[in-house]
Protein backbone atom coordinates (compact mmCIF):
# COMPACT_ATOMS: atom_id res chain seq x y z
CA UNK A 1 0.00 0.00 0.00
CA UNK A 2 1.55 3.56 -0.68
CA UNK A 3 0.01 6.60 0.19
CA UNK A 4 0.61 9.04 -1.84
CA UNK A 5 0.49 13.00 -1.34
CA UNK A 6 -2.75 14.56 -2.89
CA UNK A 7 -0.45 17.16 -4.84
CA UNK A 8 2.14 15.46 -7.29
CA UNK A 9 3.61 15.59 -10.44
CA UNK A 10 4.78 12.52 -12.63
CA UNK A 11 8.00 12.92 -14.53
CA UNK A 12 8.13 10.50 -17.58
CA UNK A 13 11.37 9.39 -17.68
CA UNK A 14 12.81 9.15 -21.33
CA UNK A 15 16.45 8.16 -20.87
CA UNK A 16 18.05 11.42 -19.61
CA UNK A 17 21.04 11.15 -17.94
CA UNK A 18 20.08 14.74 -15.58
CA UNK A 19 16.13 12.99 -15.12
CA UNK A 20 16.74 13.28 -11.56
CA UNK A 21 17.63 16.77 -11.44
CA UNK A 22 13.81 17.36 -12.29
CA UNK A 23 12.58 15.48 -9.33
CA UNK A 24 15.15 18.29 -7.50
CA UNK A 25 13.86 21.12 -9.18
CA UNK A 26 10.12 20.04 -8.51
CA UNK A 27 10.30 19.04 -5.08
CA UNK A 28 12.40 22.54 -4.42
CA UNK A 29 9.42 24.15 -5.62
CA UNK A 30 7.56 21.96 -2.48
CA UNK A 31 6.01 19.98 -4.70
CA UNK A 32 5.99 16.43 -4.07
CA UNK A 33 7.64 14.26 -7.59
CA UNK A 34 7.71 10.61 -9.04
CA UNK A 35 9.63 9.40 -12.05
CA UNK A 36 8.36 6.36 -13.78
CA UNK A 37 10.09 4.86 -17.10
CA UNK A 38 8.37 5.80 -19.90
CA UNK A 39 7.52 1.91 -20.42
CA UNK A 40 5.76 2.19 -16.74
CA UNK A 41 4.55 5.75 -16.74
CA UNK A 42 0.81 5.01 -17.75
CA UNK A 43 0.70 2.41 -14.84
CA UNK A 44 1.96 5.13 -12.81
CA UNK A 45 0.03 7.49 -13.89
CA UNK A 46 -3.09 5.73 -12.49
CA UNK A 47 -1.33 4.61 -9.24
CA UNK A 48 -0.18 8.23 -8.41
CA UNK A 49 -3.24 10.91 -10.40
CA UNK A 50 -0.80 13.79 -10.45
CA UNK A 51 -1.69 16.85 -10.76
CA UNK A 52 0.36 17.41 -14.02
CA UNK A 53 3.04 15.77 -15.70
CA UNK A 54 7.02 16.54 -17.08
CA UNK A 55 8.29 15.03 -20.05
CA UNK A 56 11.90 14.62 -19.39
CA UNK A 57 14.75 14.49 -22.59
CA UNK A 58 15.97 11.60 -23.85
CA UNK A 59 19.29 9.89 -26.07
CA UNK A 60 16.83 8.64 -28.28
CA UNK A 61 15.50 9.82 -31.73
CA UNK A 62 11.69 10.08 -32.20
CA UNK A 63 12.39 9.72 -35.50
CA UNK A 64 13.73 5.75 -34.42
CA UNK A 65 11.26 2.99 -35.46
CA UNK A 66 11.29 2.33 -31.88
CA UNK A 67 11.82 5.55 -30.23
CA UNK A 68 10.08 5.77 -26.81
CA UNK A 69 6.76 7.08 -27.19
CA UNK A 70 4.26 9.39 -24.64
CA UNK A 71 1.59 7.47 -23.66
CA UNK A 72 -1.91 8.09 -24.88
CA UNK A 73 -3.71 7.80 -21.72
CA UNK A 74 -1.05 11.09 -20.75
CA UNK A 75 -1.79 13.05 -23.78
CA UNK A 76 -5.67 12.21 -22.95
CA UNK A 77 -5.53 13.34 -19.66
CA UNK A 78 -6.31 16.92 -20.32
CA UNK A 79 -3.66 17.51 -17.56
CA UNK A 80 -1.07 20.22 -17.82
CA UNK A 81 2.26 19.15 -19.57
CA UNK A 82 6.02 20.34 -19.75
CA UNK A 83 8.22 18.29 -21.86
CA UNK A 84 12.12 19.18 -21.96
CA UNK A 85 14.36 18.51 -25.23
CA UNK A 86 13.23 14.50 -26.55
CA UNK A 87 9.98 15.34 -24.41
CA UNK A 88 9.28 18.38 -26.90
CA UNK A 89 10.18 16.53 -30.01
CA UNK A 90 7.91 13.54 -28.61
CA UNK A 91 5.29 15.75 -28.32
CA UNK A 92 5.38 17.14 -31.80
CA UNK A 93 6.21 13.78 -33.73
CA UNK A 94 2.78 12.47 -31.77
CA UNK A 95 0.62 15.52 -32.32
CA UNK A 96 1.02 16.01 -35.63
CA UNK A 97 4.27 18.74 -35.96
CA UNK A 98 7.42 17.72 -37.23
CA UNK A 99 10.51 16.44 -36.40
CA UNK A 100 14.16 16.72 -38.31
CA UNK A 101 17.11 14.91 -37.73
CA UNK A 102 19.73 18.38 -37.09
CA UNK A 103 22.80 19.32 -39.49
CA UNK A 104 24.87 19.60 -36.79
CA UNK A 105 23.15 19.71 -33.37
CA UNK A 106 23.00 22.03 -30.31
CA UNK A 107 25.39 21.34 -27.67
CA UNK A 108 26.48 23.16 -24.44
CA UNK A 109 25.44 26.85 -23.65
CA UNK A 110 22.80 28.59 -26.10
CA UNK A 111 21.02 31.88 -25.70
CA UNK A 112 17.12 31.98 -27.22
CA UNK A 113 15.41 35.42 -27.19
CA UNK A 114 11.89 35.61 -26.13
CA UNK A 115 9.48 36.81 -28.64
CA UNK A 116 6.32 36.11 -26.81
CA UNK A 117 4.34 35.86 -23.58
CA UNK A 118 4.43 32.98 -21.62
CA UNK A 119 2.70 31.91 -18.40
CA UNK A 120 6.35 29.77 -17.46
CA UNK A 121 7.98 33.28 -17.84
CA UNK A 122 5.78 35.50 -15.58
CA UNK A 123 8.23 37.24 -13.48
CA UNK A 124 11.19 36.22 -15.03
CA UNK A 125 11.34 36.69 -19.03
CA UNK A 126 9.80 39.85 -20.60
CA UNK A 127 9.80 40.15 -24.51
CA UNK A 128 12.47 40.66 -26.18
CA UNK A 129 15.14 39.53 -23.70
CA UNK A 130 18.09 36.73 -24.11
CA UNK A 131 18.51 34.68 -21.59
CA UNK A 132 21.14 32.07 -21.40
CA UNK A 133 20.35 28.17 -21.49
CA UNK A 134 21.96 24.98 -22.12
CA UNK A 135 20.70 22.56 -24.87
CA UNK A 136 21.92 19.19 -25.77
CA UNK A 137 20.23 17.88 -28.65
CA UNK A 138 20.80 16.32 -32.10
CA UNK A 139 16.96 16.54 -33.94
CA UNK A 140 14.71 19.22 -34.09
CA UNK A 141 11.47 20.66 -34.39
CA UNK A 142 10.69 21.97 -37.39
CA UNK A 143 6.80 22.02 -38.00
CA UNK A 144 3.87 22.66 -34.86
CA UNK A 145 1.48 20.88 -34.22
CA UNK A 146 -1.98 22.42 -33.98
CA UNK A 147 -2.76 24.87 -31.39
CA UNK A 148 0.81 25.34 -30.55
CA UNK A 149 2.84 28.48 -30.91
CA UNK A 150 6.26 29.63 -30.42
CA UNK A 151 7.34 31.86 -27.33
CA UNK A 152 11.13 31.57 -27.97
CA UNK A 153 14.24 30.41 -30.78
CA UNK A 154 18.00 30.13 -30.54
CA UNK A 155 20.00 29.79 -33.54
CA UNK A 156 19.64 26.18 -33.92
CA UNK A 157 16.41 25.80 -32.49
CA UNK A 158 13.36 27.83 -34.48
CA UNK A 159 11.28 26.79 -31.77
CA UNK A 160 13.08 26.60 -28.44
CA UNK A 161 9.96 27.19 -26.36
CA UNK A 162 6.62 26.43 -27.58
CA UNK A 163 3.03 26.94 -26.16
CA UNK A 164 -0.76 25.78 -26.30
CA UNK A 165 -2.34 27.73 -23.39
CA UNK A 166 -5.81 26.22 -23.79
CA UNK A 167 -4.38 22.64 -23.33
CA UNK A 168 -1.74 23.82 -20.89
CA UNK A 169 0.86 21.89 -22.44
CA UNK A 170 4.65 23.78 -22.64
CA UNK A 171 7.61 22.40 -24.31
CA UNK A 172 11.40 23.67 -24.42
CA UNK A 173 14.07 21.94 -26.28
CA UNK A 174 16.77 23.13 -23.67
CA UNK A 175 16.97 21.26 -20.29
CA UNK A 176 15.88 23.76 -17.34
CA UNK A 177 16.89 21.58 -14.72
CA UNK A 178 20.68 21.87 -14.91
CA UNK A 179 22.63 24.90 -13.38
CA UNK A 180 23.94 25.79 -16.98
CA UNK A 181 20.10 27.27 -17.51
CA UNK A 182 20.36 30.21 -14.81
CA UNK A 183 16.66 30.76 -14.56
CA UNK A 184 15.68 26.85 -15.23
CA UNK A 185 14.70 26.12 -11.23
CA UNK A 186 12.76 29.30 -11.66
CA UNK A 187 10.95 27.83 -14.60
CA UNK A 188 9.72 24.92 -13.04
CA UNK A 189 8.41 26.29 -10.18
CA UNK A 190 5.95 28.58 -12.63
CA UNK A 191 4.89 25.09 -14.02
CA UNK A 192 3.71 23.59 -10.91
CA UNK A 193 2.47 26.92 -9.51
CA UNK A 194 0.72 29.25 -11.98
CA UNK A 195 0.05 25.92 -14.65
CA UNK A 196 -1.11 23.28 -12.55
CA UNK A 197 -1.92 25.76 -9.75
CA UNK A 198 -0.05 23.71 -7.05
CA UNK A 199 0.04 25.46 -3.47
CA UNK A 200 3.35 24.16 -3.03
CA UNK A 201 3.32 22.83 0.54
CA UNK A 202 4.68 19.95 0.28
CA UNK A 203 7.28 19.75 3.11
CA UNK A 204 9.54 17.11 4.94
CA UNK A 205 6.98 17.28 8.29
CA UNK A 206 4.71 16.13 5.74
CA UNK A 207 6.41 13.78 4.39
CA UNK A 208 6.98 12.69 7.70
CA UNK A 209 3.04 12.05 8.97
CA UNK A 210 2.44 10.56 5.51
CA UNK A 211 5.08 7.90 5.93
CA UNK A 212 3.79 6.85 9.56
CA UNK A 213 0.51 6.53 8.03
CA UNK A 214 1.77 4.81 5.37
CA UNK A 215 4.03 2.10 7.39
CA UNK A 216 1.17 1.32 9.71
CA UNK A 217 -0.88 0.62 6.71
CA UNK A 218 1.78 -1.45 5.88
CA UNK A 219 2.72 -2.86 8.55
CA UNK A 220 -0.54 -3.52 10.83
CA UNK A 221 0.62 -5.72 14.02
CA UNK A 222 3.21 -7.57 12.35
CA UNK A 223 7.11 -7.36 13.09
CA UNK A 224 10.02 -5.88 11.54
CA UNK A 225 13.13 -5.71 11.51
CA UNK A 226 15.34 -3.35 10.29
CA UNK A 227 19.39 -3.52 8.64
CA UNK A 228 21.14 -0.92 10.19
CA UNK A 229 24.40 -0.62 8.35
CA UNK A 230 26.06 2.26 10.04
CA UNK A 231 25.62 5.13 8.19
CA UNK A 232 22.62 8.07 7.71
CA UNK A 233 19.94 6.75 5.37
CA UNK A 234 19.33 3.08 7.56
CA UNK A 235 19.46 4.96 10.84
CA UNK A 236 16.58 7.43 9.59
CA UNK A 237 14.51 4.96 8.26
CA UNK A 238 15.26 3.09 11.74
CA UNK A 239 13.71 6.03 13.78
CA UNK A 240 11.05 6.99 11.74
CA UNK A 241 9.69 3.27 11.38
CA UNK A 242 9.73 2.89 15.51
CA UNK A 243 8.05 5.93 15.64
CA UNK A 244 5.57 4.73 13.52
CA UNK A 245 4.93 1.10 15.14
CA UNK A 246 7.15 1.22 18.21
CA UNK A 247 8.60 -1.85 19.82
CA UNK A 248 6.91 -3.75 16.64
CA UNK A 249 10.72 -3.15 15.32
CA UNK A 250 13.81 -4.84 16.26
CA UNK A 251 17.24 -3.06 15.01
CA UNK A 252 20.17 -5.84 13.43
CA UNK A 253 23.44 -4.13 13.45
CA UNK A 254 25.40 -6.39 11.29
CA UNK A 255 29.08 -5.55 12.22
CA UNK A 256 31.13 -7.13 8.72
CA UNK A 257 34.44 -6.44 9.67
CA UNK A 258 33.69 -3.41 7.45
CA UNK A 259 33.20 -0.79 9.32
CA UNK A 260 35.06 2.49 10.14
CA UNK A 261 36.97 3.26 12.90
CA UNK A 262 34.64 3.02 16.02
CA UNK A 263 31.77 3.02 14.01
CA UNK A 264 30.39 0.07 15.43
CA UNK A 265 30.33 1.36 18.83
CA UNK A 266 28.97 4.90 17.76
CA UNK A 267 25.54 2.97 16.20
CA UNK A 268 25.41 0.73 19.72
CA UNK A 269 25.58 3.56 21.35
CA UNK A 270 23.22 5.95 19.53
CA UNK A 271 20.21 2.85 19.28
CA UNK A 272 20.57 1.80 22.59
CA UNK A 273 21.18 4.90 24.26
CA UNK A 274 19.62 7.61 22.71
CA UNK A 275 16.71 5.84 21.51
CA UNK A 276 16.46 2.69 23.66
CA UNK A 277 15.38 0.90 20.25
CA UNK A 278 15.78 -2.74 20.89
CA UNK A 279 18.87 -3.49 19.51
CA UNK A 280 20.63 -6.66 18.31
CA UNK A 281 24.33 -6.57 17.54
CA UNK A 282 25.70 -9.40 15.55
CA UNK A 283 29.48 -9.40 14.97
CA UNK A 284 29.57 -12.21 11.85
CA UNK A 285 32.83 -10.04 10.93
CA UNK A 286 34.41 -13.65 10.47
CA UNK A 287 31.55 -14.90 8.02
CA UNK A 288 31.96 -11.66 5.80
CA UNK A 289 35.89 -11.55 5.44
CA UNK A 290 36.30 -15.72 4.89
CA UNK A 291 33.60 -15.11 2.12
CA UNK A 292 35.84 -12.29 0.74
CA UNK A 293 38.75 -14.49 0.70
CA UNK A 294 39.69 -14.03 -2.91
CA UNK A 295 37.14 -11.75 -4.54
CA UNK A 296 38.18 -9.75 -6.20
CA UNK A 297 35.24 -8.35 -9.07
CA UNK A 298 33.30 -5.49 -7.69
CA UNK A 299 29.91 -6.75 -8.76
CA UNK A 300 30.74 -10.58 -7.04
CA UNK A 301 31.76 -8.16 -4.19
CA UNK A 302 28.54 -6.55 -3.68
CA UNK A 303 26.44 -9.53 -4.53
CA UNK A 304 28.31 -11.66 -1.76
CA UNK A 305 27.53 -9.03 0.38
CA UNK A 306 23.61 -8.33 -0.17
CA UNK A 307 23.23 -11.91 0.09
CA UNK A 308 25.32 -12.21 3.02
CA UNK A 309 23.22 -9.51 4.77
CA UNK A 310 19.88 -11.49 3.62
CA UNK A 311 21.12 -14.21 5.48
CA UNK A 312 21.78 -12.68 8.54
CA UNK A 313 18.33 -11.14 8.51
CA UNK A 314 16.70 -14.32 8.00
CA UNK A 315 18.52 -15.87 10.42
CA UNK A 316 17.19 -12.77 12.86
CA UNK A 317 14.09 -12.64 11.82
CA UNK A 318 13.35 -16.17 12.88
CA UNK A 319 15.29 -14.80 16.75
CA UNK A 320 12.88 -12.47 17.03
CA UNK A 321 9.42 -14.89 16.69
CA UNK A 322 9.47 -14.81 12.87
CA UNK A 323 8.87 -10.89 11.57
CA UNK A 324 6.84 -10.64 8.66
CA UNK A 325 8.79 -7.35 7.10
CA UNK A 326 12.78 -6.15 6.69
CA UNK A 327 13.24 -2.58 6.89
CA UNK A 328 16.19 -1.07 4.37
CA UNK A 329 16.97 2.61 3.94
CA UNK A 330 17.07 2.35 0.30
CA UNK A 331 17.55 5.42 -1.91
CA UNK A 332 16.41 7.27 -4.88
CA UNK A 333 19.50 7.17 -6.54
CA UNK A 334 20.15 3.42 -5.22
CA UNK A 335 17.13 2.30 -7.31
CA UNK A 336 17.79 4.66 -10.25
CA UNK A 337 21.53 3.45 -10.85
CA UNK A 338 20.30 -0.58 -10.35
CA UNK A 339 16.87 -0.04 -12.84
CA UNK A 340 16.81 0.40 -16.38
CA UNK A 341 14.79 3.08 -17.09
CA UNK A 342 13.37 1.08 -20.39
CA UNK A 343 12.48 -1.55 -17.85
CA UNK A 344 14.55 -4.15 -20.27
CA UNK A 345 18.09 -4.99 -20.91
CA UNK A 346 20.84 -2.05 -20.35
CA UNK A 347 24.09 -1.36 -18.51
CA UNK A 348 23.82 -1.45 -15.39
CA UNK A 349 26.37 1.17 -13.41
CA UNK A 350 26.44 -0.91 -10.16
CA UNK A 351 23.91 -3.02 -8.33
CA UNK A 352 22.66 -1.34 -4.84
CA UNK A 353 23.21 -4.23 -2.18
CA UNK A 354 19.87 -3.12 -0.80
CA UNK A 355 18.10 -2.69 -4.44
CA UNK A 356 16.41 -5.98 -5.98
CA UNK A 357 14.12 -7.64 -3.68
CA UNK A 358 14.01 -10.79 -1.24
CA UNK A 359 14.49 -14.39 -1.85
CA UNK A 360 10.78 -16.10 -1.81
CA UNK A 361 12.24 -18.67 1.07
CA UNK A 362 12.02 -15.53 3.40
CA UNK A 363 8.09 -14.95 3.13
CA UNK A 364 8.85 -11.29 4.35
CA UNK A 365 8.00 -7.88 2.62
CA UNK A 366 9.78 -4.93 2.18
CA UNK A 367 9.61 -1.98 3.90
CA UNK A 368 11.34 0.88 2.25
CA UNK A 369 9.79 4.53 3.97
CA UNK A 370 12.82 6.74 1.87
CA UNK A 371 12.88 4.92 -1.65
CA UNK A 372 11.63 8.20 -2.64
CA UNK A 373 14.17 10.75 -1.19
CA UNK A 374 17.57 11.86 -2.56
CA UNK A 375 20.21 12.10 0.31
CA UNK A 376 20.18 15.60 1.60
CA UNK A 377 16.26 14.93 1.82
CA UNK A 378 17.02 12.09 3.86
CA UNK A 379 19.35 14.44 6.43
CA UNK A 380 16.36 17.05 6.38
CA UNK A 381 14.23 13.80 7.51
CA UNK A 382 16.43 13.24 10.05
CA UNK A 383 16.31 16.68 11.51
CA UNK A 384 12.65 17.01 11.33
CA UNK A 385 13.05 13.57 13.61
CA UNK A 386 15.69 15.18 16.27
CA UNK A 387 18.62 12.71 15.21
CA UNK A 388 21.69 14.56 16.36
CA UNK A 389 23.23 16.43 14.32
CA UNK A 390 26.42 14.29 14.61
CA UNK A 391 24.35 11.44 13.26
CA UNK A 392 22.97 13.16 10.78
CA UNK A 393 25.52 15.14 9.43
CA UNK A 394 28.06 12.15 8.62
CA UNK A 395 28.86 11.50 5.35
CA UNK A 396 27.36 8.50 3.42
CA UNK A 397 29.16 5.29 3.91
CA UNK A 398 28.16 2.21 1.66
CA UNK A 399 26.47 -0.53 2.52
CA UNK A 400 28.79 -2.97 1.27
CA UNK A 401 31.68 -0.71 3.88
CA UNK A 402 35.11 -0.81 2.95
CA UNK A 403 34.67 -3.65 0.71
CA UNK A 404 33.99 -1.06 -2.16
CA UNK A 405 36.89 1.03 -0.97
CA UNK A 406 39.78 -2.17 -1.03
CA UNK A 407 40.00 -2.80 -5.18
CA UNK A 408 41.11 -6.05 -5.07
CA UNK A 409 40.93 -9.08 -2.54
CA UNK A 410 39.57 -7.69 0.74
CA UNK A 411 41.36 -8.73 4.03
CA UNK A 412 41.32 -8.41 7.55
CA UNK A 413 45.24 -6.83 7.36
CA UNK A 414 43.91 -4.64 4.65
CA UNK A 415 40.62 -3.51 6.59
CA UNK A 416 42.70 -2.52 9.40
CA UNK A 417 45.70 -0.66 7.23
CA UNK A 418 42.67 1.66 5.38
CA UNK A 419 40.96 2.02 8.82
CA UNK A 420 43.81 3.95 10.09
CA UNK A 421 44.07 5.85 7.17
CA UNK A 422 40.90 6.72 6.53
CA UNK A 423 40.04 7.84 10.06
CA UNK A 424 43.32 10.24 9.93
CA UNK A 425 42.02 12.26 6.62
CA UNK A 426 38.59 12.65 8.11
CA UNK A 427 40.22 14.09 11.52
CA UNK A 428 42.28 16.63 9.29
CA UNK A 429 39.25 17.48 7.25
CA UNK A 430 37.18 18.25 10.33
CA UNK A 431 40.26 20.18 12.16
CA UNK A 432 40.39 22.15 8.78
CA UNK A 433 36.74 22.97 9.42
CA UNK A 434 35.50 21.45 6.51
CA UNK A 435 33.77 18.74 6.90
CA UNK A 436 30.18 20.47 6.31
CA UNK A 437 31.48 21.68 3.25
CA UNK A 438 32.37 18.06 2.13
CA UNK A 439 29.59 16.20 0.25
CA UNK A 440 31.79 12.61 0.45
CA UNK A 441 35.04 12.34 1.35
CA UNK A 442 37.17 9.01 2.46
CA UNK A 443 40.67 6.81 1.94
CA UNK A 444 41.03 4.04 -0.67
CA UNK A 445 43.48 0.94 -0.20
CA UNK A 446 44.89 0.45 -4.00
CA UNK A 447 46.00 -3.21 -5.00
CA UNK A 448 49.21 -1.22 -5.95
CA UNK A 449 52.88 -1.49 -3.90
CA UNK A 450 55.84 1.55 -4.91
CA UNK A 451 59.13 1.69 -3.80
CA UNK A 452 59.57 3.96 -0.92
CA UNK A 453 63.07 5.27 1.19
CA UNK A 454 61.92 5.54 5.11
CA UNK A 455 65.17 5.66 7.72
CA UNK A 456 67.09 5.52 4.61
CA UNK A 457 65.22 1.92 4.39
CA UNK A 458 63.66 0.62 1.59
CA UNK A 459 59.95 -0.19 1.62
CA UNK A 460 57.71 -1.76 -1.05
CA UNK A 461 54.15 -0.73 0.40
CA UNK A 462 50.38 -0.19 -0.76
CA UNK A 463 49.17 3.03 -2.41
CA UNK A 464 46.63 5.20 -0.35
CA UNK A 465 44.28 7.32 -3.03
CA UNK A 466 42.43 10.42 -1.11
CA UNK A 467 39.06 11.10 -2.16
CA UNK A 468 36.59 14.11 -1.30
CA UNK A 469 33.58 15.32 -3.41
CA UNK A 470 31.10 18.06 -3.22
CA UNK A 471 27.34 17.44 -4.33
CA UNK A 472 23.78 18.26 -3.40
CA UNK A 473 22.45 14.44 -4.06
CA UNK A 474 25.29 11.91 -5.24
CA UNK A 475 23.49 12.24 -8.74
CA UNK A 476 26.56 14.56 -9.89
CA UNK A 477 29.42 15.24 -7.91
CA UNK A 478 32.99 17.55 -7.92
CA UNK A 479 36.14 17.21 -6.81
CA UNK A 480 36.47 19.42 -3.33
CA UNK A 481 39.86 21.56 -4.37
CA UNK A 482 41.82 21.06 -1.51
CA UNK A 483 45.13 23.29 -1.01
CA UNK A 484 48.46 21.91 -1.67
CA UNK A 485 49.30 22.31 2.03
CA UNK A 486 46.06 20.58 3.21
CA UNK A 487 46.94 17.26 1.53
CA UNK A 488 50.92 17.58 2.03
CA UNK A 489 49.84 17.24 5.86
CA UNK A 490 47.16 14.47 5.31
CA UNK A 491 49.97 12.44 3.39
CA UNK A 492 52.98 13.10 5.39
CA UNK A 493 50.69 11.69 8.64
CA UNK A 494 49.19 8.88 7.06
CA UNK A 495 52.64 7.42 5.48
CA UNK A 496 54.47 8.30 9.29
CA UNK A 497 51.21 6.58 11.08
CA UNK A 498 50.23 3.79 9.49
CA UNK A 499 51.91 0.65 8.51
CA UNK A 500 51.76 -0.74 5.54
CA UNK A 501 51.31 2.59 3.15
CA UNK A 502 54.22 4.29 1.47
CA UNK A 503 52.64 6.91 -1.21
CA UNK A 504 48.80 9.08 -1.43
CA UNK A 505 47.38 10.03 -4.00
CA UNK A 506 44.79 12.43 -4.56
CA UNK A 507 41.36 11.56 -7.29
CA UNK A 508 40.72 14.41 -8.99
CA UNK A 509 37.89 12.61 -11.11
CA UNK A 510 34.22 13.78 -11.23
CA UNK A 511 30.57 12.06 -11.04
CA UNK A 512 30.41 11.62 -14.29
CA UNK A 513 32.61 10.48 -15.92
CA UNK A 514 33.63 8.72 -12.43
CA UNK A 515 31.50 7.40 -10.07
CA UNK A 516 31.90 8.58 -6.30
CA UNK A 517 33.13 5.19 -5.03
CA UNK A 518 35.97 3.22 -6.61
CA UNK A 519 33.77 0.35 -6.97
Amino acid sequence: MSIQPSDSILIVDFGSQVTQLIARRVREAGVYSEIAPFSSAAAAFQRMQPKGIILSGGPASVLDENGPRIPEEILESGLPIMAICYGQQALMHQLGGEVVQGDSGEFGRAFIEVSDRCVLFDGLWAEGETHQVWMSHGDKVTALAPGFRPVASSPGAPYAVIANDEKRIYAMQFHPEVVHTPDGAKLYKNFVRHVCGLAGDWTMAEFRKTKIEEIRAQVGKGKVICGLSGGVDSAVAAVLIHEAIGDQLTCVFVDHGLMRLGEAEQVVSLFRGHYNIPLVHKDVSALFLNGLAGVTDPEAKRKFIGKTFIDVFEEEAKQVGGADFLAQGTLYPDVIESVSFTGGPSVTIKSHHNVGGLPDRMNMQLVEPLRELFKDEVRELGRELGLPEIFVGRHPFPGPGLAIRIPGEVTRERCDILRKADAIYLEEIRNAGLYDAIWQAFAVLLPVKTVGVMGDGRTYDSVCALRAVTSTDGMTADIYPFDAAFLSRVATRIINEVKGINRVVYDYTSKPPGTIEWE
